[in-house]
């Protein structure tokens, strides 16, 4: 799996010059939504079939501060999977290589009336690909 790679933004900084901390959580969601579409299940494909996919948890534990012009590597991986929730990780890296920032968020899925769904039922082909990037799987 490629890692995703973002380049810090001038406007992502504070008065102090660094990366303010909220922009971490917004670099997660850029990084899931390309670890998604690598396996061929981007937020738009998923959207078409009537599937979506909310956070329902997120976490942030920042080691060292990043700056502009920096270029960042996000690693994504399936920590937990279950069919039904979904616990992606995060290791963030500046480019000599420090870990920046370690980060967590979970998904539910459901449908368009807002119904909570397995996707292993409604969407196998998704449930296969997702499991084949799980670390820990089984069926809730």
């Amino acid at each position: 799996m490629k890692a995703y790679e973002h380049k810090v933004q001038y406007y992502e900084t504070d008065k102090m010059g660094i990366v303010h901390h909220s922009n971490y959580i917004r670099w997660m969601e850029e990084a899931r939504v390309d670890f998604l579409e690598q396996i061929g299940w981007g937020m738009d494909k998923l959207e078409a079939l009537g599937m979506v996919s909310p956070v329902t948890a997120v976490d942030c534990k920042y080691k060292v501060s990043t700056k502009f012009p920096e270029r960042i590597r996000i690693e994504v991986g399936i920590e937990e999977f279950r069919g039904v929730k979904l616990k992606l990780k995060y290791a963030m890296y500046k480019e000599d290589g420090t870990l920046a920032c370690e980060g967590h968020s979970e998904h539910g899925f459901l449908d368009g009336s807002g119904k909570i769904i397995s996707v292993k039922k409604e969407f196998p082909e998704c449930y296969a690909a997702l499991m084949e990037h799980a670390e820990s799987a089984g069926e809730q």
